[in-house]
């Protein structure tokens, strides 16, 4: 989500990442389960926690072949007398977990998280392919200028597709084997190894935006090893990827209008006496005209299209973000874009190669042609006329034409069989999914319940009293609320 705690877009952080290689596998057959490396974070921001590492195999169909690097941080229960078990913190697609607790340390973290440091320890890991994990690092912007993911006419397609495979072909080449290898199976197999090396009978799963989907597939790949599932922010890959394209852009433009209502009833918001709308629609106008520097030799000028893409994060959490976005588009006005290019979830990977790869194996390919494109941006128009439809999911399906790894998704829809009963928690009005996402996740497992949110935001747990006065009582005690409950606070 880029996705976790946006919340803390305002804290400016410096990370330092570290990149493990791949190695060979000289061996052959199978490999036993690997031990976790632990040693003593070395880390100011993580002191008296635990680093780790674990090597897993790139294809676990060849368990005996190349090997990657998983890196972890532990944050011990502080209640060890009382501890009730491991909870694996997850982040969005293409988010460093690490990086995500590292934050969450800065805004407070223990301080407003009751049972959930005092009784599990805490542990992050970011996944294969991302952050200080052996991550996928490729040569050059996804979408070099010239290049747009809405193309005009059959030329503008072929370019298009011509620049995503070359970035394909670039990621192959400085990468080997591993981007084939970031799809959701593969990751969940990773957590299954976790598991065994933290020598935990069961895990506790917290996971946000597309680590739901990850958890979810974690649980039906070895049932019965979650204890407890927290899924903020579900989304639904149970419809079609057309279908599911749409559902987003329909919330992130009704998203955007509650942004443009607010600039016009605060005096927070930097637009305020103004039509927020129409300020923002003139200046995506000019940008298309003449694209807006932003700043930095690091960042091209920002198109119109560039600078749609880069609003759905600035509407997903009120308080903080929305007097944001309208500082930016103010900025863009006077002649700065540059605050739409900051991505603040993908600590570790300005280029977004690491949200944008693992999509292309899990998401299928719902069109081929201009034709068929042009069609579906008609579509989009007419439910998003603000933001045009440039939502993530939009962004990850043109991202992949003339990928050249074939999508493997995952399947969904059926109940999942051995999988605990979840709190699904679900903001009412929210960017990145729709509120019925919720129930579309909970239907897939059985005994789960949807708390509702009353609001715009996700990561509730940070926000919200009543939202982490629920999760605890889940985690401590597997007592959901009752169905239909929403937090109003």
């Amino acid at each position: 989500m880029k996705h976790s705690l946006t919340a803390v877009a305002l804290v400016a952080l410096a990370a330092a990442a570290v990149v493990p290689a791949l190695a060979d596998g000289s061996d052959s057959g199978h490999r036993p389960p690997a031990a976790i490396d632990w040693h003593a974070c070395t880390d100011a921001d993580f002191q008296q926690m635990q680093c780790g590492s674990i090597r897993v195999p790139v294809d676990w169909a060849h368990p005996g072949g190349d090997t990657l690097t998983l890196a972890l941080v532990r944050r011990p229960a502080d209640d060890r007398a009382h501890r009730a078990g491991t909870l694996l913190l997850n982040d969005g697609a293409g988010g460093s977990s690490i990086e995500q607790l590292r934050l969450a340390m800065h805004i407070g973290l223990p301080k407003f998280a009751g049972d959930m440091t005092q009784k599990f320890d805490l542990v992050a890991v970011d996944p294969r392919g991302v952050g200080h994990s052996t991550p996928i690092l490729c040569d050059g912007p996804l979408k070099p200028a010239g290049v747009s993911h809405f193309p005009k006419d059959q030329a503008a397609f072929d370019a298009l597709v011509s620049n995503n495979r070359a970035v394909a072909d670039d990621c192959l080449r400085r990468n080997g084997k591993l981007p084939a290898h970031v799809d959701l199976t593969s990751t969940a197999r990773d957590f299954e190894a976790v598991r065994t090396g933290l020598g935990e009978q069961q895990l506790n799963w917290y996971g946000i935006h597309y680590s739901t989907l990850l958890g979810r597939t974690y649980a039906n790949l070895y049932p019965g090893r979650l204890r407890s599932m927290v899924l903020d922010t579900a989304l639904d890959d149970t419809a079609s990827p057309v279908q599911r394209i749409t559902a987003e852009a329909t919330t992130a433009e009704a998203a955007f209008d509650r942004f443009a209502a607010w600039c016009a009833a605060s005096n927070d918001c930097a637009l305020h006496g103004k039509d927020a709308a129409a300020e923002y629609d003139a200046l995506v106008a000019r940008a298309d005209r003449t694209p807006v520097p932003t700043g930095s030799a690091a960042h091209q000028p920002l198109t119109g299209e560039d600078i749609r893409e880069a609003t759905q994060d600035f509407l997903t959490l009120s308080g903080l973000a929305w007097p944001e976005l309208a500082k930016a588009i103010v900025a863009a006005q006077g002649g700065n874009a540059g605050a739409f290019t900051h991505d603040p979830d993908d600590t570790l990977d300005p280029a977004q190669v690491q949200v944008q790869v693992p999509a292309c194996l899990d998401t299928p390919r719902p069109v081929n042609s201009f034709a068929e494109l042009a069609r579906l941006q008609q579509d989009l128009a007419k439910v998003s006329p603000h933001l045009g439809g440039a939502v993530r999911l939009y962004k990850a399906v043109t991202g992949c034409l003339g990928w050249p790894t074939a999508a493997t998704p995952v399947g969904a829809g059926a109940p999942v069989k051995g999988a605990p009963p979840a709190l699904v928690v679900q903001s009412t009005h929210q960017a990145l999914a729709p509120f019925q996402s919720g129930a579309a996740m909970a239907a897939q497992l059985p005994g789960s319940v949807v708390l509702g949110r009353e609001g715009d935001d996700y990561s509730m747990f940070l926000l919200s009293p009543c939202v982490q006065a629920a999760t605890n009582r889940y985690l401590t005690t597997l007592a959901l609320p009752s169905a239909g409950t929403v937090c109003t606070d």
